[in-house]
């Protein structure tokens, strides 16, 4: 398989991941006091939203790679 063509790929499902799942959550971990040996840390769950056209226009480049990947030059 062609290095253009297996972009085309990865372009199309992390397109087609972006736009089953929306929004991306993930714990960030902050140090609140930190005296001498006592460290307390507090645990807040941040949210990346996806925009749904970002998605669709990975699908479409990822296609248009995959298309260019596959032709073959005279």
């Amino acid at each position: 398989m062609k290095g253009i063509t297996l972009l085309g790929v990865v372009l199309i499902i992390l397109g087609l991941a972006g736009l089953v799942w929306p929004v991306i959550s993930y714990t960030d971990t902050d140090t609140v006091v930190d005296i001498g040996p006592l460290e307390v840390t507090a645990q807040s769950e941040e949210h990346v939203p996806i925009p749904p056209l970002a998605g669709g226009a990975a699908i479409v480049a990822g296609i248009a790679l995959v298309v260019m990947g596959t032709r073959r030059r005279a």
